[in-house]
């Protein structure tokens, strides 16, 4: 049986990447094709090792007719094992961060960052088919030197949104307050800091009923965190839970809780959150910054500048301006509508034609 396997740095619960991983799978063996997903044999979480297999076996026992798919995103032993593979090859890139952002803070994920950035050029020319989830990672690959690459958008289940969210948190949230909500992994490029900032003058000039909740993985970035925590004592902020990494049902539960969805990254790739938001109804106030805009594509409100006492100012008429409201949901549903029109599947089949003919 003819293959597209899968070539991921790690595998885990609740990633973005291995989720897709996941759907991607599913997607080929619906084609007819036998397909696996391989990573590193020490970044695959113990219970997932029926879902993801060694990387390294794999290499040894490829053939010249498999496909396999390269999902870029870090530095990676699974880079230089894919690079040597005697096999047609694709690369779906996700953006690798500059390691700029987490030097001084947390040097090892910076030292991966910056392999990561080496091996992206390594890598180029490499793979006959190039895929990026974004236009904005497209043309980083462009420019350095892969040719043209096509964009496909991440393959997202949207329906996980719509189970069941967690009675107690929803319990616990809906007290009065107005919970302005950020998610996404406790990371410097995230600027949480920033939503900190922003958080104050809400809550001191604007809405004194506020909260701040926080959900993503603070693992690997103990001190970044603890520097925020630092932060939120220096502010005087009232009613902060930065709760880390949560279960979907939880993660539901505060997006249904949302008052407003609040992002202040500085370097994204693609932004799933922002889709999430939408999914829940929920007002996205963004800093356009790398693939910020065109992940939101129109929708929601767009922060050019950071003068924290205007976004305060906005994040009160958002929630408190009916008329604006609406408007936003409104604008926000169509853009979830133009997301959910497009069939990834097709697109995908499309790009990888040149090593299924």
């Amino acid at each position: 049986m003819k293959s597209i396997h899968q070539f991921v740095a790690g595998f885990s619960h609740g990633d973005a990447i291995s989720n897709e991983t996941l759907m991607l799978r599913d997607i080929f063996r619906s084609w007819g094709y036998q397909s696996e997903i391989f990573s590193e044999a020490k970044r695959i979480l113990p219970e997932l090792r029926r879902e993801a297999h060694d990387a390294a076996a794999f290499a040894a026992n490829c053939h010249s007719d498999d496909v396999v798919l390269l999902h870029l995103s870090i530095g990676s032993p699974v880079n230089r094992i894919f690079a040597e593979l005697p096999c047609k090859k694709a690369i779906l890139y996700h953006n690798i961060t500059p390691p700029e952002f987490l030097q001084g803070i947390q040097e090892q994920i910076a030292s991966h960052l910056a392999r990561g950035r080496e091996e992206m050029k390594m890598l180029a020319g490499t793979a006959q088919v190039v895929m990026a989830d974004s236009r904005f990672n497209a043309e980083e690959l462009e420019s350095m030197g892969y040719g043209k690459a096509e964009v496909l958008p991440l393959v997202l289940d949207l329906d996980k949104l719509k189970t069941r969210p967690h009675r107690p948190t929803v319990r616990k949230y809906s007290d009065g307050l107005a919970n302005v909500v950020f998610v996404g992994r406790c990371v410097p490029n995230k600027r949480i800091e920033d939503v900190l900032r922003a958080f104050y003058y809400f809550q001191k000039y604007v809405e004194p009923g506020s909260r701040l909740i926080h959900a993503g993985s603070f693992a690997g970035t103990e001190q970044y965190h603890a520097l925020l925590l630092t932060q939120a004592r220096d502010l005087g902020l009232r009613n902060m839970d930065l709760v880390g990494s949560i279960p979907q049902d939880e993660l539901n539960a505060v997006y249904s809780v949302a008052s407003m969805f609040l992002c202040m990254s500085e370097h994204e790739g693609f932004c799933i959150p922002l889709i999430e938001s939408m999914v829940h109804d929920v007002p996205v106030i963004a800093y356009a910054a790398a693939a910020v805009p065109e992940t939101m594509d129109g929708a929601g409100i767009l922060i050019k500048e950071k003068r924290f006492d205007l976004i305060a100012e906005m994040m009160g008429r958002v929630l408190h301006d009916e008329a604006l409201r609406r408007a936003v949901i409104e604008g926000q549903r169509q853009r979830l509508q133009r997301y959910r029109s497009r069939d990834l599947a097709v697109e995908l089949k499309s790009h990888l034609g040149p090593l299924l003919a």
